[in-house]
């Protein structure tokens, strides 16, 4: 069992480079979309990456509760790419009505990373995570965006901690950051 952790800004590559990762390793993937249709731009861009994957993949929607959603889910796939922690934040600040509660997000976020994390140490699949590195830009002006921001990066942290293998992807370049 392997951890691969993508990370890098939109359109730099990330979601191109697990699938070819995960097609290169062969065998049956478990492909685990966290993103939803929130308006019609988000449905064309979600529609683009199903188009995108391999039709014998299996796929896992799930925008929370990742943890025991891929376990339970995993029967005999060798990769599991998870697409992408970013949405999954985000889904955790829709679900709580976008509080500015920088505390509160910070232990929903660490308790699902952890979730995912305890997870992978009961798989024998090799998992392929896809993150946006958000912390290169300006310091966002509002509250809530900073603290967005702060939490998708600790969660970072705590994926790459774990991961065997780290990559940052820039203009479609991958710099190898561990492993």
């Amino acid at each position: 069992m392997s951890i691969t952790l993508i990370l890098g800004g939109a359109r730099s590559g990330k979601s191109t480079l697990a699938q070819e990762m995960a097609d290169e390793r062969g065998g049956n993937v478990l492909f685990v979309a966290t993103a939803e249709a929130g308006d019609e731009e988000m449905a064309a861009r979600i529609a683009a990456h199903q188009q995108a994957r391999p039709d014998h993949w299996t796929t896992l929607e799930a925008t929370t509760g990742l943890g025991p959603k891929v376990t339970k889910a995993l029967t005999d796939q060798q990769t599991v790419v998870i697409d992408c922690i970013t949405l999954l934040v985000n889904n955790l600040f829709q679900q709580r009505n976008w509080p500015e509660d920088a505390d509160l997000m910070d232990r929903a976020v660490r308790e699902e990373t952890a979730g995912l994390i305890a997870a992978m140490d009961g798989a024998t699949a090799d998992f392929i995570i896809v993150s946006n590195e958000v912390g290169l830009g300006i310091v966002p002006g509002d509250p809530l965006s900073r603290i967005y921001r702060d939490v998708l990066g600790r969660a970072n942290q705590l994926l790459a901690a774990r991961a065997d293998t780290v990559y940052l992807l820039v203009a479609g370049l991958s710099v190898t950051l561990k492993g």
